[in-house]
């Protein structure tokens, strides 16, 4: 039986690969798994952040747009990002260290029901610190030891996402009869599905609002992906989509995980990739993140996209 067992990625927009890396790396303490290109377009960094290793679920990944204008914000869009914390305590260091830094936040409140900070990164990108409240995390998912922040409070992986669409039914339609989550609360215009029985890794809020769809920019999502095992079940996930009535808009091998991607009805792109075989496999776990990696294909022409990067370190 096929199983979405949660998050594996998501991609966003940032307008500058040298601030994003000090945020996450530096302010968050992600560890950057993987420099390298957008394969599509080799002249833009592709910046992967996540555990020790990038586990699926820990990944959160920009595309480096100098040129990107603001977000104006709307539906049909992924609008927030939960990140896991392991307790309350955390969330009290974590208020003290973005008032550290100077990062705008609010006090501890409630994001449904869980306690919550919510702010913002440089991009404008919505973000949210959750209290995991010792819920179960996937075990592969491992910290990061030379990470600026303490051990005991270090941000564990990815929460809740959040989607705002202009049809609820048309999103619960997707996401359960398709993609197998299960809804697990529902309002006239919110509910709340998951992947993993009582975990928040993996959970899909869906909000429903009227208004003009969402014109991306720096600090939007760009997709959402969610995990599959392997490429086996991943071909069985591509007929699945399609009789479903869904087109695959793209097809690709990334060398570190294989992947299918599709639009659901509003136009939120969901990419399916697989666990493996992860960022280790071109770079020693101790070196990951430190050079720029390129897949095999591109190889050839590093020195051609090596000089027209930016140095971002």
């Amino acid at each position: 039986m096929l199983k979405i067992t949660g998050h594996h990625h998501i991609s966003m927009i940032t307008k500058n690969a040298h601030e994003n890396h000090q945020f996450y790396n530096q302010i968050l303490g992600l560890r950057r798994v993987k420099k390298t290109v957008n394969q599509d377009d080799p002249s833009m960094y592709h910046l992967f952040y996540g555990d020790l290793t990038g586990s699926p679920g820990t990944g959160l990944t920009f595309f480096e747009l100098s040129h990107a204008g603001r977000t104006h914000r709307g539906t049909n869009a992924i609008t927030r990002i939960g990140l896991l914390t392991p307790s309350y305590e955390s969330l009290q260091y974590w208020a003290n260290r973005l008032d550290e830094f100077g990062i705008a936040h609010g006090g501890i409140e409630k994001y449904r029901e869980t306690d919550a900070i919510y702010f913002e990164d440089p991009d404008g990108l919505r973000l949210v610190l959750l209290n995991n409240q010792e819920r179960p995390i996937p075990q592969e998912w491992t910290k990061w030891g030379d990470s600026p922040v303490n051990m005991e409070h270090q941000i564990l992986g990815m929460g809740p996402v959040e989607l705002t669409v202009s049809s609820l039914a048309d999103a619960e339609k997707t996401l359960v009869q398709l993609f197998g989550y299960t809804e697990v609360e529902k309002s006239t215009s919110e509910a709340l599905f998951q992947a993993v029985e009582e975990q928040l890794q993996g959970q899909i809020v869906v909000i429903e609002q009227d208004g003009p769809k969402e014109k991306p920019g720096r600090g939007s999502v760009h997709h959402l992906a969610i995990r599959v095992k392997d490429k086996e079940e991943l071909e069985q996930w591509e007929q699945k989509i399609k009789d479903f009535g869904f087109p695959i808009i793209r097809k690709a091998d990334r060398y570190y995980f294989s992947s299918i991607y599709m639009k659901e009805s509003h136009g939120i792109v969901f990419e399916l990739a697989t666990d493996g075989p992860g960022f280790a496999v071109d770079t020693s776990i101790e070196d990951l993140g430190k050079q720029l990696d390129l897949p095999p294909f591109l190889e050839e022409r590093r020195s051609e996209i090596e000089q027209k990067l930016p140095v971002i370190d």
